[in-house]
Order: structure tokens, then C-alpha cells, then sequence
């Protein structure tokens, strides 16, 4: 999973309708003016299957994550997705990107699961879920950071649903340092990076 992860902006499109449709879905999600030529070719070329065990489908335009982080790193965030960036800066900002939006996918299935929290924030705080929340207070970050920057930009993807590294039954990972007994009645999915994924 780690390397060149593309994103399929127009799932189930295909040729020139699906090159139409991406075309018009780019020009509403991204200001093409503030964006560098390759960039924006990247948007707008036709691109080949991605391998069949992908998460995300390949059909349509295709962008690397990396480009995803550059397109969503400004604007403000709401509260919800601050909660998520948060987890996502203190669980994974050393890890690769993929492994960085694996750990927000889990957050985001938690909420939706119905066996946790319904927002994100409450999925976060939650007791003894993540090490990093002490009462329910986050620690201070360094917000001009550049882990930061992608921590907030991953949050964005996430919830925007651009792409996935792991399926919406994942909900729960842990480091690969250790090993805690609740692992053993759930199913592993993946490692990305210094993660392990689960599903029940």
C-alpha cells in the first residue's frame, strides 16, 4: 500500500466521458490558477488501472497522495476535523502518508460505526482510546510545523472520502512495538508503515 497510492477523483468513469467528468469535478474542487503546470496536468491526464488490490478505484483522474496533501494544506478547519487532525499529528505524523490516512480512516469508521462516539471529536477524547489525550485535553502541537500542515491536510481527504488506505471496517490499529491482548479477536488487515490494522 505505501508508495504511489492514487486517488480516483470520478469512480466509474471511464475514457473521454469520465475524462469530461474530472475535468469539471477539478475545476470546482481546485483552483487551478494557484497550482503549479504539473499539477495540473497530473488533474487532467488519463491514467492507467491501479493494481487490483487497491483500495481506492483507478478510473478517471488519478493524483499521488503527496499532490492530495499540497491541494488540501490552507484554509481553516472546523472543529470535528481539528479533533481529527490532532489524532492524526500525535498517532502518525512520523509515519508515511498512507499510514497517516490510515490512522484518520479509523477515526472516521470509528464515529460512523455505532459502536463508538457519532463525532469525531467524541471518538477522540474518548477514554483510554488515544495515549496522547490526557482528560480530554489534547497536548499542544507546533502549529506552523510542517507535520501539522499534512496532519490537517490528511483530515480534510479523509473526510472528504478522496481516497482510502484501509476499508470502513478497520477500527481499531496499534504499533507494531507492541502487542496488546485485545488483538487477538480481531482479524488483521494491514501494516502501513508502524501500524497494525484490525478488523473484528
Amino acid at each position: 500500500m505505501a508508495g504511489a497510492l492514487l486517488l480516483s477523483l470520478v469512480g466509474g468513469s471511464t475514457g473521454a466521458y469520465g475524462q469530461v467528468q474530472a475535468s469539471a469535478l477539478i475545476a470546482q474542487s481546485f483552483d487551478l490558477r494557484a497550482m503549479p503546470a504539473p499539477m495540473i496536468q497530473a488533474l487532467t491526464q488519463e491514467t492507467a488501472p491501479a493494481p487490483a488490490n487497491a483500495v481506492a478505484p483507478a478510473t478517471g483522474a488519478a493524483l499521488p497522495l503527496s499532490a492530495l496533501i499540497d491541494a488540501n494544506s490552507v484554509g481553516e478547519l472546523d472543529a470535528e476535523a481539528n479533533c481529527l487532525a490532532t489524532a492524526v499529528y500525535f498517532e502518525s505524523k512520523g509515519e508515511p502518508l498512507e499510514g497517516q490516512l490510515a490512522v484518520a480512516q479509523v477515526v472516521l469508521n470509528r464515529a460512523a460505526s455505532g459502536r463508538y462516539p457519532a463525532s469525531l471529536c467524541g471518538v477522540v477524547k474518548q477514554k483510554a482510546q488515544f495515549s496522547f489525550v490526557r482528560n480530554g485535553v489534547f497536548p499542544r502541537l507546533d502549529p506552523n510545523c510542517d507535520s501539522w500542515r499534512k496532519a490537517r491536510a490528511i483530515a480534510r481527504i479523509a473526510q472528504k472520502r478522496l481516497v482510502a488506505t484501509v476499508p470502513t471496517d478497520v477500527l481499531w490499529y496499534h504499533a507494531n512495538y507492541v502487542a496488546p491482548r485485545w488483538r487477538q479477536a480481531l482479524t488483521k488487515v494491514d501494516r502501513i508503515g508502524a501500524h497494525i490494522f484490525y478488523r473484528a
